[in-house]
C-alpha cells in the first residue's frame, strides 16, 4: 500500500501531462474553455491548430481541427499502472477501514472527545504546529487533535472521494452505474475533484513525513512495524 501511492502519483502526473486542462461538466478539450490550465508539459500552450472546421453540415455541430504539432502522449503505460496501483490502495484500505471500524481503533484513537474537539484547543495545536512544537512520540496510538481531525479527514473524506471519482472517469464503470458520473456532474468535474482530492493528500504525506521526523524517526517506525516499543 505505501509504494501504491507513489506509483499513483508519478503515473497520474504523466496522465495529467499528455492534457494538462481540467474543466467542469461531462466534456472538455482543447478548443473549450479550461478552467485550470497546468503548464506542466509541453501540451501546454502548444504551437497550435490549423483552421478549425464542423463535424457535420449544420453549423452547431462539434469542432475540429487538426494540430500543428506533436504531442506528448505516455497515456498507455501509465493508465495501465495507475489502474493496476489502485487495487493496491483500494483493497488494503477497505481491510484497513474494516478493520478500524471492528477492534474499535477509530472509536478508541481517532475520533475526538466530546470536550476536546473545541476551537480553542484545535487553534492552539495549530500554532503549535506552525512553530515545531512537536512532542516526542510516545511510540503508540495516542494523537493529538489536529492528528485525529486530520486522519478522520483523510481517511473517512479525502481517500474516499478520490477513489469515487477514480471510478467516475471510468467508462465501463460509468456505463453500469451512470449515477456515479452524474454524482460530481460529469467525467471532467469528476477529474477536477481527483486532481485536487490528489493534491491534498500529497501534501498530507509531505507534512505527516516531516511530523514522523521531526517526533522521533526511529521510535515512529518500531511502533509502526511491531505495534508498540518499550
Amino acid at each position: 500500500m505505501a509504494l501504491s501511492f507513489p506509483a499513483l502519483v508519478v503515473s497520474g502526473y504523466v496522465i495529467l501531462m499528455c492534457h494538462p486542462r481540467l474543466y467542469w461538466g461531462e466534456v472538455g478539450n482543447d478548443l473549450t474553455p479550461a478552467l485550470l490550465e497546468l503548464p506542466i508539459s509541453p501540451n501546454h500552450r502548444h504551437g497550435g491548430w490549423e483552421a478549425t472546421g464542423p463535424f457535420a453540415r449544420n453549423g452547431g455541430g462539434p469542432v475540429g481541427a487538426t494540430r500543428t504539432f506533436v504531442i506528448f502522449n505516455q497515456n498507455s503505460w501509465a493508465r495501465s499502472l495507475h489502474f493496476l496501483a489502485a487495487w493496491f490502495l483500494v483493497v488494503p484500505g477497505a481491510v484497513y477501514l474494516l478493520a478500524g471500524a471492528f477492534t474499535g481503533h477509530f472509536r478508541r484513537h481517532l475520533r475526538p472527545g466530546v470536550g476536546e474537539l473545541t476551537p480553542r484547543r484545535l487553534w492552539r495545536d495549530v500554532v503549535d504546529h506552525l512553530r515545531l512544537r512537536i512532542r516526542p512520540a510516545p511510540g503508540r496510538a495516542r494523537y493529538g487533535l489536529l492528528q485525529k481531525c486530520t486522519y478522520c479527514g483523510v481517511v473517512f473524506a479525502v481517500l474516499p472521494l478520490t477513489v469515487l471519482t477514480g471510478l467516475a472517469m471510468s467508462p465501463a464503470i460509468t456505463a453500469g452505474y451512470p449515477i456515479l458520473g452524474r454524482l460530481f456532474g460529469g467525467f471532467q468535474s469528476a477529474r477536477t475533484v481527483h486532481f485536487f482530492a490528489t493534491v491534498v493528500l500529497v501534501l498530507f504525506l509531505l507534512v505527516h513525513t516531516a511530523m514522523v521526523v521531526r517526533s522521533g524517526f526511529l521510535r515512529q517506525m518500531r511502533a509502526m512495524t511491531f505495534g508498540r516499543t518499550p
